[in-house]
């Protein structure tokens, strides 16, 4: 079987993410192997995502919670991953996505910690994020989740989980660009705003602790995070893995499903228009505000955002700042999560135990 292109390219850059995140080592290998044209590819995952389905409903219906909260949550992350970078056509990725919407929001109630869907007021609409908090503690500090490009709320459960387990509480919410949030929202530089309407909601809640919050960012997520980290002193410590520094730096290397996703999550309607608005992603001018604490993660190997990118932003921030760099690393060390997911988990409980000072 010949593959095209874009089916050769997702599985390359990809499969190491898929795994990570929830996805069976078999299930990837029989959906893109049956794969010979980029067109299947979200039909493929989405049959895929039904099997899980099933098997989550059907628990549900033997009410057997735990195992309905552990069917539902994958088949959220297969449906995820039929849509994520599935632009070419919108009526088959909102279908795939509204399914893992669905999917991750049964879940929610049998996951351990359970979450909770939230709205939070932005721009005259609302943002949609998932706050989880730990078992047994009554007022936990929190971290502010930023996905990347193609990431959403849905696919983030195995990043929760190192959190949860150190009693950190997690809110991970789709932003302009992002999941429920692409439709209404276009993918903004200055994403110091909408971080602003989450923190925000963030000091309504009474039941987290509104004084002790980290941000925490993965690939265009480890810009948005920082970035936000310059201008809003709320946030108290900050993670970013593998982050641009200046997007536009990156954009000739970028595979073409990513600057196509980038394209639409911008509402451009050329790919010219795109990478002008690319040029508007950068922290140059920018970083030197950050001074929280920051955990700078990158791999050395990574084909999508040059390592050296995370190595500008550890140089120019003027806050105490760790740089971890994954020599055998690709893009968010997804290859390697065992060599930062615990060790910066550690690290923001450690900055969020007693209230990190700016």
């Amino acid at each position: 079987m010949s593959q095209d292109a874009r089916v050769k390219s997702a599985i390359t850059h990809w499969a190491a993410r898929f795994v990570a995140n929830g996805v069976v080592l078999t299930d990837f290998e029989e959906v893109t192997t049956s794969i010979e044209s980029w067109d299947e590819w979200c039909k493929a995952w989405s049959a895929r995502a039904g099997v899980h389905e099933q098997l989550g409903r059907e628990a549900l219906k033997n009410k057997h919670h735990l195992s309905a909260g552990e069917h539902l949550q994958r088949a959220g992350v297969y449906y995820h991953y039929a849509k994520f970078l599935f632009v070419q056509d919108i009526s088959q990725m909102k279908a795939a996505h509204g399914k893992a919407v669905e999917c991750r929001r049964l879940a929610l109630p049998h996951l351990r910690p359970p979450g909770e869907r939230v709205e939070i007021p932005y721009a005259g609409k609302r943002l949609f994020g998932i706050l989880r908090r730990p078992a047994g503690v009554e007022r936990p500090p929190v971290v502010a989740m930023a996905q990347g490009l193609d990431s959403a709320k849905e696919e983030m459960d195995a990043y929760e989980q190192p959190f949860l387990a150190r009693g950190l509480a997690t809110l991970v919410f789709d932003g302009p660009g992002q999941g429920e949030g692409e439709y209404d929202f276009a993918i903004r530089g200055d994403y110091e705003v909408a971080v602003k309407a989450v923190i925000d909601f963030i000091e309504q809640r009474r039941d987290v602790d509104s004084l002790r919050i980290g941000m925490w960012g993965v690939s265009l997520g480890g810009y948005y995070a920082p970035r936000a980290a310059a201008f809003d002193k709320r946030i108290k410590a900050c993670i970013a893995l593998s982050g641009p520094f200046d997007w536009s730096e990156c954009w000739d290397g970028l595979p073409e499903l990513t600057r196509e996703a980038f394209r639409v999550r911008s509402h451009c309607s050329t790919p010219e228009a795109a990478k002008r608005h690319a040029a508007t992603l950068s922290l140059a001018n920018v970083a030197e505000r950050i001074t929280c604490p920051i955990f700078v993660v990158t791999g050395k190997l990574d084909r999508i955002i040059p390592w050296q990118q995370a190595e500008r932003l550890a140089r120019a921030v003027k806050g105490p700042v760790e740089l971890l760099i994954i020599e055998d690393g690709n893009h968010v060390a997804n290859n390697r999560v065992y060599r930062y997911r615990p060790q910066t988990a550690d690290w923001m409980a450690e900055q969020l135990a007693s209230g990190a000072k700016n």
